[in-house]
């Protein structure tokens, strides 16, 4: 059931590309560097078609969550932002863009969040890595209520799936995999104790990639890493990790690095930078200096945009994996999916039976405040019709129209909430024997609405139905976009 369409409230508006739909070079012109993910982020908030932002951006992924008031005039905003920041042209980009909405786009970012729609099926990394998208954007003043619960809702999910099965038995990620490819370009054997004895790593980067490579390669038994990064206290901050752990490591400045490059059997390259951090003649350069020419070079590349020129991969000895050919290899089921799904499915009937429960909440408000509007009014009437009634007395009927109008609305607002809540599909006077607790039969005589209230019923629309019934005493016309919300829905 769609929550915009049951509610008449904004909904979750999700267009994204990832190693599914599109080539690595479409993702690698989409993805920004990280000082231009706030820029993006506000820039979807400069129409009031949209009110929220969130954009979870990763090696393979580039997901843009909004929340939108309308739906067509939403997305075509968000794809026009899309377009304006990396500069594609529109026919070049929309064929590579997915779009959900509404529940869609909830079971969705669920379903990334358990590592169901990952590269390596159940990788743990996606949990951070959405968790650092949301707190980049609550730091900004991008997302609100309705970001804020789905996202929770989804890292609550991850979280299940990832302690209650086994899908990551193997400990799966993107890192480990990518390595573990890179071993058999190397020829190493990874079932040996210490596959990476006598092996040289080269970490670029001091983010959450980074340290799982240097974390991973010291399982592995690696002899050496050293780490690579801009900032050369975030490079000793990962090496002093490392050492930690009873790997032996060292922190050099990227300006340092390309010596490096000749001296490694491994390099793992995770910098989110926007251009290539490591070129092919460096690297060409490096091995002949050191006389590694013959010995062979993996480079892992798990950047996007990409951090190592392809044309390293020309060179003699030199193995090349990025995330295109990463993709390729990537994608079998694992053990315990079909529980995860189940997690998933459990999880998202549960989150939407709450928005439906809060959704009508603003409905509920309305009426009590019109109840309370109407007692005001009758006091005052009251007032200037008794003259001579005293001041306690008046007291007495307040309170008593007060405890009047509190018993009346009780009950269809407990109502209200828990027949928002269900979902179900509601007709006029079930809804109102539903909403008064009335006995079987007692509505009967009101089953002819009007053509609006009718629409309204048939949609199931229990918060509309109750703002149709106080329009019509108040002799307002009645406007129903349900249909113009189901086509968005559709479309």
């Amino acid at each position: 059931m769609d929550v915009s369409a049951a509610t008449g409230t904004a909904a979750v508006l999700l267009v994204g590309l990832s190693f599914r739909s599109a080539p690595v070079p479409v993702l690698e012109k989409v993805s920004l560097a990280d000082t231009e993910l706030p820029k993006l982020q506000l820039a979807m908030l400069e129409t009031d078609a949209i009110s929220e932002s969130l954009v979870l951006s990763t090696c393979n992924r580039m997901e843009f969550y909004t929340v939108a008031n309308a739906f067509h005039s939403g997305l075509d905003h968000v794809v026009d932002t899309i377009a304006d920041f990396s500069g594609l042209p529109m026919e070049e980009l929309e064929p590579h863009l997915y779009v959900h909405y509404a529940d869609s786009a909830a079971e969705h970012m669920l379903n990334v969040a358990s590592g169901l729609d990952s590269m390596v099926v159940g990788e743990q990394q996606i949990i951070g890595q959405l968790r650092e998208a949301y707190q980049q954007a609550n730091e900004i003043g991008t997302v609100g209520r309705t970001l804020h619960d789905l996202t929770q809702r989804a890292l609550h999910t991850g979280k299940r799936v990832h302690s209650e099965t086994n899908i990551d038995t193997a400990g799966a990620s993107m890192v480990s995999f990518s390595v573990d490819k890179a071993l058999d370009r190397l020829g190493v054997d990874k079932n040996d104790q210490a596959p990476m004895n006598n092996h040289r790593a080269l970490v670029i980067g001091a983010g959450a990639m980074a340290s799982l490579a240097s974390t991973y390669l010291g399982r592995l038994g690696i002899d050496h890493v050293t780490v690579a990064n801009r900032t050369l206290s975030r490079a000793e901050n990962l090496a002093s990790h490392a050492r930690q752990a009873g790997v032996s490591a060292t922190a050099v400045p990227l300006t340092d690095m390309p010596p490096v490059l000749g001296e490694v059997d491994i390099v793992v390259s995770a910098t989110g930078a926007a251009g290539h951090v490591v070129l092919a003649e460096r690297v060409a350069a490096a091995r002949e200096q050191k006389g590694t020419q013959d010995k062979p070079l993996a480079l892992v590349d798990l950047s996007m945009p990409r951090d190592i020129e392809q044309a390293a991969a020309e060179l003699p000895q030199v193995h090349l994996l990025n995330i295109e050919e990463l993709t390729t290899m990537a994608g079998e089921s694992v053990e315990d999916e079909d529980p995860a799904r189940s997690i998933v499915k459990e999880e998202l009937e549960s989150f939407l039976e709450q928005q439906r429960a809060q959704a009508v909440i603003p409905t509920v408000k309305a009426l009590r405040k019109k109840a309370v509007d109407l007692m005001a009014d009758e006091l005052l009437v009251l007032e200037r019709s008794t003259p001579e009634m005293s001041a306690e007395d008046r007291q007495l009927v307040e309170r008593s129209m007060r405890r009047f109008v509190d018993k009346l609305l009780h009950t269809p607002t407990v109502q209200a909430k828990r027949l928002s809540a269900g979902g179900a599909h509601v007709s006029y006077p079930d809804a109102l024997a539903a909403l008064f607790q009335l006995p079987t039969g007692a509505v009967q005589s009101v089953t002819e609405p009007d053509s609006a209230t009718a629409s309204v019923a048939r949609a199931g629309n229990l918060g509309s139905a109750i703002r149709v019934l106080n329009n019509n005493a108040q002799g307002n016309p009645v406007q129903i976009n349900q249909a113009q919300d189901n086509q968005g829905e559709n479309s």
